[in-house]
């Protein structure tokens, strides 16, 4: 039986792993951070905002909308992305709570 080997991490880690890796690509933290600056919807391109072409962000938009971050809808030809704030709360807690495991495990001295 064939599994993957993140299969062999509990669930608690393998989501903070996703999480995280959405995270790994600055063009992605600039989208969600733009999104937070602007404290609005967005209808329109997001790429006049950032020096990558319209394709990539796109695609990057795409990873974000799959972790869960922002949430797109429709209007017509165009899509609508906003934070999703109960999402972005979680991705703070569950970075809080790994961080904070991990500093109380290692206290070298």
């Amino acid at each position: 039986m064939a599994f993957a080997k993140t299969d062999l991490f509990d669930h608690k880690l393998s989501t903070a792993a996703v999480l995280f890796k959405v995270l790994s690509h600055p063009a992605r933290l600039a989208i969600l951070q733009y999104l937070a600056e602007t404290k609005v919807c967005i209808t329109g391109d997001i790429s006049d905002e950032l020096p990558l072409s319209r394709t990539t962000v796109n695609q990057h938009l795409a990873e974000l909308k799959k972790a869960g971050l922002i949430q797109g809808t429709v209007d017509g030809a165009r899509v609508n992305y906003c934070l999703n704030p109960e999402k972005i709360t979680e991705l703070g807690k569950t970075a809080n709570a790994f961080f904070k495991e991990i500093v109380n495990e290692n206290k070298c001295e």
